[in-house]
């Protein structure tokens, strides 16, 4: 098999009693597309796997480790002072659970048997003692980062399911969110061996009421035989759609 493919595991089984682990990732991937959603999780035929974005999980890594050193000391980020941010990084004895990719934050939902988790990057805490979810970005683009364009809904959807999942664990949370938004500077004359970032603190404020009903929704498609019909908008799905006409055309079968 080749090594850059392999069957998807955690394959929804509709007679398991078993709690099925659905992660933040796979609710968004529904979200997009229910077809390959089905493929993925019901037949274990998963999309090809993109390549890790290894300069920005080493941003990643740099600012957990400068935002542990101020939630040590209960002071604030200057980052938070600087956007005035009333608030400081959250301590908590699960920080580390909660944003290990393998573990999350985890929540049984009932009425689904979903084990619904997600890996958060940070959390912060105000006055009000409510914990802020906190989601660091990278990227590399001329002028200011922002939150207006059309592909970064997946980013709202993914703050709004951590939201709602610490809701569900019994915490205080604001409905404003941050995205701690790291613009690589590409605009300097030398390179220096240094790439310096424009660093951008966004609010947003979510909405999780949606969370539930498309857990009920995923429950359906994962219990049904039938695979969902194909969003006309997804690359993926049209790209199997003329494998499989190019196949039939190259045999004669149309």
């Amino acid at each position: 098999m080749s090594q850059y493919y392999k069957k998807s595991s955690n394959i929804f089984d509709p007679k398991s009693e078993k709690p099925f682990k659905l992660s933040r990732s796979k609710i968004d991937l529904f979200m997009e597309c229910p077809q390959c959603f089905y493929l993925d999780r019901r037949l274990g035929t998963g999309r090809p796997p993109g390549f890790p974005f290894t300069l920005n999980s080493a941003v990643d890594a740099l600012l957990k480790k400068e935002f542990d050193l101020h939630r040590k000391e209960k002071t604030p980020h200057p980052l938070i002072k600087e956007f005035g941010v009333d608030a400081i990084p959250f301590e908590h004895e699960k920080m580390d659970v909660w944003r290990n990719t393998f573990k999350g934050v985890e929540y049984l939902h009932e009425p689904t048997n979903f084990l619904v988790t997600g890996a958060v990057d940070d959390l912060w805490v105000n006055p009000q003692e409510e914990i802020m979810v906190v989601d660091y970005k990278a990227t590399a683009k001329n002028g200011e980062v922002s939150l207006d364009a059309d592909w970064q809904r997946g980013y709202k959807r993914q703050m709004e399911i951590y939201q709602w999942l610490f809701r569900k664990n019994g915490f205080k949370v604001s409905p404003i969110g941050y995205f701690v938004y790291c613009n690589g500077d590409v605009g300097k004359p030398y390179f220096d061996k240094k790439l310096e970032f424009d660093i951008k603190v966004i609010p947003y404020e979510g909405d999780d009421s949606w969370v539930e009903e498309v857990l009920l929704k995923i429950k359906e498609c994962l219990t049904s035989d039938e695979i969902p019909e194909m969003n006309p908008d997804c690359d993926y799905c049209y790209y199997r759609k003329e494998a499989v006409l190019s196949k039939m055309k190259h045999e004669g079968k149309i």
